[in-house]
């Protein structure tokens, strides 16, 4: 009875979301105070009733409900608790119901919030919100439906994919889905702003908010998937160019750009087209994404194995809503007033700039991925794009951006001085070179991109502090009255800074991989291996059983000179169900680095291959976009921004509708 509750709860959200999307629109095209003012409930009873559907199949998850098909290709009663609850979204069906719970999140949120906005923009940028929500309703309903019963019902499910059975996994989807729809958010915003015909500092102001938490949201996501295929897949690598990992960064860039354009936007009332134009795409590079997942045209670790219907309604809603809203765009945008000057030598400037190369980085991406499969689809011939072009193409540019990042943030508004900038960025280079230099001897030489890789993150870390600096400090006052005006300085402002400064942090944790070690050899046990200063100790090969698996265990000692300092168990895994092996590999943690240790299979008996790495200041990948997150958090926590700027902006916003 809960399962059909929950289908049923669908459909009535189905229903609900028609009225959404097409009441509040008639009525604002028609001046109805009462029909516009519809969007709001409905927004918030399509949530409810979407919130319903979710939690059944939670529930069907959690009693072992064998009768609902879901549960039976996903799910097995010997699984443990936590990966009964991430199955819910560790398939194709369920996945795309937390997507639109997440959609009817954000919409329900925008509604409650959103009372200090016109009217008319309220209902047509709920309606827009109501129309993404339609299409994924109807594809659910059409094509992935969660509750579909079997009968008879089997009296034992067939297990969760063995590589998703993991609590990396079981967090990595929800905050993922949330940065992919909190971008809806900005395309509704974006929508609703082209048909009232009003975009200004205000629309900017309300946008905002939401920008930032999709993209915390997403920056978390990308990194916890990274993490995941890093100590999960045993190939020791944290990002492999994968087209599906490819699919989450374009969108992540092109929000990226997106935060900087409305800022400039908020600040001189200027870039208006441009902030519609990337709004618009940031939220269809995420609805290419689903596409890429779930349409079955990839190849991937990440993939959605799923017949073509799927793909092609998804294609479909991809057209509709691409191509829609980019005539929307093309029809509306001509009309909209220029705003602000500023000089080419000034913060505005720098943040044009910074669009420029995200721009151009997210295009490399696009190309990059998409070509393979349009030459494929055009000519049958198979290609296959990889690391060595991103890595020439993308890398250039990135490294390039990260370069201007601190001179970026220390210009002025409106007109800057190029020439004081860079004065005061002269502590900054000479702490960069220093640690350039320091990387050149740890590692004999080696390899210059990583002494390079290691001077540009510093200059970036502490160049993203410069500017904190300079307004805190005051000659002749004192380390005392500096620390009292660095206090008193705008969140948002050191939310720039620790942003900033976590792009350096990752990318000394990417550089430092330039000067680890590798090792691939076959060991028995009693044998001590030896990496990087490094001594392994392996134990005897242990066999052992968990709740749905049996594994084979390599206990390793880890010594450095002669002090143990850590005991790893890398191992091999079957799943008794699937039938399906996995690696799990050995990390010991040594400050920053980690000493990681991943298991081949057993070449003779009581040998085994095995690879061994020393991945120095790895950690620092993942801190990086911690740190990252963290200042797009104080940013959102600035009052200016959660109360102060609301209020000011609404006697502006009071305006008659058009």
């Amino acid at each position: 009875m809960i399962v059909e509750t929950g289908h049923f709860a669908l459909v009535l959200a189905l229903a609900v979301a028609l009225v959404q999307s097409l009441v509040p629109l008639w009525g604002a095209a028609q001046g109805d105070v009462a029909l516009q003012r519809v969007a709001a409930p409905a927004a918030l009873m399509q949530f409810a009733l979407v919130t319903v559907a979710f939690l059944a199949l939670i529930w069907a998850y959690l009693t072992s409900d064998f009768s609902v098909q879901n549960v039976v290709e996903n799910s097995h009663s010997a699984k443990p608790l936590i990966y009964k609850i991430s199955a819910v979204w560790g398939n194709h069906e369920g996945s795309m119901l937390l997507w639109v719970f997440i959609l009817a999140l954000f919409g329900a949120a925008a509604a409650v919030v959103g009372q200090d906005m016109p009217l008319r923009q309220r209902a047509n940028t709920l309606a827009a919100q109501g129309w993404i929500s339609t299409a994924f309703l109807l594809f659910i309903l059409l094509t992935s439906n969660p509750f579909a019963r079997l009968d008879p019902a089997p009296l034992e499910g067939r297990d969760l994919n063995p590589i998703l059975q993991d609590p990396g996994l079981a967090i990595h989807p929800p905050l993922l889905y949330i940065g992919y729809v909190g971008f809806s958010i900005a395309f509704s915003f974006a929508a609703g702003a082209l048909l009232s015909g009003r975009i200004d500092a205000a629309w900017a102001r309300w946008t905002r908010p939401w920008l930032l938490v999709a993209w915390i949201f997403l920056t978390l996501g990308i990194a916890m998937g990274s993490y995941w295929a890093y100590y999960e897949l045993g190939w020791g690598g944290f990002w492999f160019w994968d087209p599906v990992e490819n699919a989450s960064l374009m969108p992540w860039l092109s929000g990226t750009a997106l935060l900087h354009s409305i800022i400039v936007m908020e600040k001189r009332d200027a870039l208006k087209v441009w902030t519609l134009f990337l709004a618009i795409v940031s939220f269809s590079l995420s609805l290419l994404g689903t596409f890429l997942v779930r349409s079955g045209v990839l190849t991937s670790v990440h993939a959605f194995a799923t017949d073509p219907a799927r793909g092609v309604f998804i294609l479909g809603i991809l057209i509709v809503f691409i191509g829609g809203s980019l005539a929307l765009y093309a029809w509306r945008a001509p009309m909209l007033k220029q705003g602000g000057l500023f000089a080419p030598i000034s913060r505005e400037g720098a943040l044009v700039l910074n669009n420029l190369f995200l721009s151009a980085a997210t295009a490399t991406v696009f190309v990059g991925t998409l070509y393979p499969l349009a030459l494929e689809a055009t000519t049958g011939e198979k290609i296959s794009v990889g690391a060595p072009f991103f890595n020439l193409t993308f890398g250039p540019l990135f490294l390039a951006l990260l370069m201007i990042v601190p001179f970026g943030q220390s210009l002025a508004w409106k007109r800057g001085d190029l020439a004081a900038v860079a004065q005061r960025l002269v502590a900054a280079g000479v702490v960069a070179l220093v640690a350039g230099a320091l990387v050149w001897a740890y590692a004999s030489g080696g390899s210059a991109v990583a002494a390079l890789g290691a001077a540009l993150s510093v200059f970036v870390i502490v160049g993203s502090f410069i500017e904190l600096a300079s307004r805190a400090w005051r000659s002749g006052g004192g380390l005392g009255l500096a620390l009292r005006r660095a206090a008193g300085l705008p969140l948002s402002a050191w939310g720039t800074a620790m942003a900033h400064a976590g792009l350096g942090v990752t990318l000394l944790g990417l550089s430092a991989t330039w000067w680890g070690a590798e090792k691939i050899l076959t060991a028995k046990a009693g044998e001590t291996l030896e990496i990087a200063g490094y001594q392994i100790k392996v134990d005897a090969l242990t066999p052992r059983s968990g709740s749905n698996y049996t594994e084979m265990v390599a206990p390793m000692q880890v010594f450095r000179d002669g002090v143990k300092i850590a005991t790893i168990e890398p191992s091999k895994r079957n799943y008794t169900t699937r039938k399906m092996p996995t690696t799990e590999a050995g990390i010991a943690t040594i400050g920053l680095g980690q000493v990681y240790v991943a298991l081949a299979d057993e070449s003779t008996p009581g040998e085994i291959g095995m690879r061994l790495y020393w991945k120095p200041l790895v950690l620092l990948i993942w801190i990086g976009s911690l740190v990252m997150s963290l200042g797009g958090a104080l940013s959102l926590a600035d009052r200016r921004l959660r109360i102060g700027v609301a209020r000011r902006a609404a006697p502006r916003a009071a305006v008659p509708a058009e």
